[in-house]
């Protein structure tokens, strides 16, 4: 699973851009940005006027007390996007990934040589960890059905939910940053095999706080009859794998319920949504281990690009089209599902291939299923391969993983609506009713569109970025590869 290229790399693009004294604006943006842009797509498509606000198709009218109004900005304004029960409960659901982590039996893997000798062991158990907390979600809903407490809680209090992952992961990444001081110089003793991250100690606080500077911070839990690989916690691999990505699945299925509370009835749009979107992420758990062949782990420090990514990020902008499809109960009938299924069975077909292939050469050469992959031998020792999927780009795998994000978007249609008061006359009272007007039809396109456009550029970046890497490692080898493969992500276009 490529959830690397998911993440935050927009201060990386503008170090690109604008050079490296640049840097750490684009930090400091990002930083403070993004949460707000987090908030601003949770209020500006609501279930109180519409989705977008109506005021915002209307500019010259436009004032802060009536766009408040029709947002439901809460009373107590910013104070009343943090709440302690809140928290608590949120980190609750932190502890219990960790109590399953330490008791659940796991796959032990190595890591890649490290640059300062030596391989780091990992526990790998995210998969049974979420089979397990799914199965406790589905006997409450069983028993509750949409009205179970945790499917209220969420959506009743998302708000706050995004500020407690807000607080959770900034911690997290101030702790990092001033534990990796305390990494050893080259040539100290260093039996816990810790480095610093290439580029991720520049000397600029702010820049370096956002990129991570220590490769793999890892916390050593204080319980002596535990094993040692589950007592380790590296905090990178569980963050990326763990809390976010379950979290995201769960808030798509607080949304089913909050779809069927409302309107007594599950439409097959968010479904479909939900269905493809599980799908990468428990497929993505199930190869956990493959995360340790990824950049990410190779390459990237762990600091607040990777925290706010990992459990802020993914779980709470990824939820947007179920989220929307709650609010506006979109129908997509046969022929829309149909359109939805082509580019996602087209891409999972490309994403799982090339990544299997790729991960089963580099672990096992002698595989029936690539021993026959053609290939160059450079003289780092690395082996690029010519042949199979990768003969056909240099990054297919991303080709296959924008392709597969389309069926997040596609199921919410030409988007928008407005809430609308009519009369019911089965139940003789005024009801608020979400109807897709003339005006308002594809005015949502920015927030329910906004994940693929963004992921598309993202993958783009991050290709430039591998390939920047790559020729730096492999020099005259890289040119001779790239003369063989010439396609980057797209055969034959791109």
């Amino acid at each position: 699973m490529n959830s690397s290229a998911r993440k935050l790399y927009f201060t990386q693009l503008l170090c690109n851009w604008v050079g490296a004294d640049w840097c750490s604006y684009g930090a400091f943006a990002i930083t403070f940005g993004l949460p707000v842009l987090l908030f601003g797509f949770t209020f500006l498509c609501n279930d109180v006027s519409g989705c977008p606000a109506p005021s915002l198709l209307h500019p010259s009218t436009l004032t802060l007390d009536k766009l408040k109004e029709e947002v439901g900005w809460p009373e107590g304004g910013v104070r009343a996007l943090y709440d302690t029960e809140v928290l608590l409960w949120v980190l609750s659901y932190y502890l219990l990934q960790l109590v399953l982590y330490i008791a659940l039996p796991g796959q032990v893997a190595e890591g890649t040589e490290l640059a300062c000798g030596g391989r780091l062991r990992y526990k790998f158990n995210a998969f049974p960890t979420a089979v397990l907390i799914l199965s406790g979600l589905a006997g409450g809903t069983y028993l509750y059905g949409a009205d179970f407490a945790v499917w209220t809680f969420l959506w009743d209090n998302y708000p706050q939910v995004i500020t407690s992952n807000l607080i959770i992961c900034t911690t997290l990444a101030i702790f990092v940053y001033v534990n990796s001081f305390s990494v050893p110089a080259p040539g100290q003793p260093n039996p816990e095999l810790r480095q610093l991250a290439p580029g991720g100690h520049s000397g600029n606080v702010l820049y370096d706080f956002f990129i991570g500077r220590e490769l793999n911070p890892r916390v050593r839990l204080p319980i002596p009859f535990l094993d040692e690989p589950s007592r380790t916690i590296d905090l990178k691999v569980w963050n990326e794998m763990r809390p976010g990505l379950l979290g995201w699945i769960i808030l798509n299925l607080s949304n089913i319920a909050r779809q069927y509370r409302t309107y007594g009835y599950v439409t097959d749009s968010i479904v479909l949504s939900t269905f493809f979107q599980a799908f990468y992420v428990l497929d993505g758990l199930y190869m956990e281990p493959a995360l340790l062949t990824t950049m990410d782990v190779i390459m990237d420090g762990f600091g607040y690009m990777l925290s706010f990514g990992d459990l802020t990020w993914v779980p709470f902008m990824y939820n947007f089209q179920t989220r929307y499809l709650a609010m506006f109960p979109y129908e997509l009938g046969i022929s829309g599902i149909a359109l939805v299924l082509a580019p996602t069975a087209v891409g999972y077909m490309i994403f799982r291939g090339a990544n299997n292939q790729k991960n089963r050469f580099r672990t096992n050469p002698d595989d029936p299923r690539v021993k026959d992959i053609k290939y160059i031998q450079t003289t780092t020792g690395s082996k690029l391969m010519t042949s199979g999927w990768w003969g056909m780009a240099r990054h297919i795998n991303y080709l296959g993983d924008w392709l597969m994000s389309w069926s997040y978007s596609l199921p919410t249609g030409i988007s928008g609506f407005v809430i609308l008061r009519t009369f019911n006359p089965a139940t003789g009272e005024l009801e608020n009713q979400a109807i897709q007007t003339p005006e308002s039809r594809g005015a949502a396109l920015i927030f329910t569109y906004f994940f693929l456009i963004y992921f598309g550029v993202l993958l783009i970046h991050r290709e430039r970025r591998d390939e920047e890497k790559c020729k730096r490692k492999y020099g005259k080898d890289w040119d001779r590869y790239t003369s063989l493969v010439k396609s980057r992500i797209v055969p034959g276009i791109y």
